[in-house]
């Protein structure tokens, strides 16, 4: 066989697995959610709820800040 051809062969044996893994390739569409689809949307687990208000942390703030004054060039 020649090379031109064995390299042909190659080309649509390529292309063919690739149009298989694309027509074989399943994501999830965007779509909008109603009241009525109950099953279509994920509920939260009951563990998952806050009982309080979530609180800024300024000790977290503070650190950032320092972290990037002493990333810089000493003058």
């Amino acid at each position: 066989m020649k090379l031109e051809i064995a390299r042909g062969v190659f080309l649509l044996g390529a292309l063919g697995v690739a149009a298989l893994a694309l027509a074989a390739w399943e994501q999830p569409r965007t779509q909008i959610l109603n009241a009525t689809q109950e099953g279509a949307q994920c509920l939260l687990p009951r563990v998952a709820k806050a009982s309080m208000a979530a609180k800024p942390d300024h000790e977290l703030l503070l650190f950032m800040f320092g972290m990037s004054q002493g990333m810089r060039p000493q003058s």
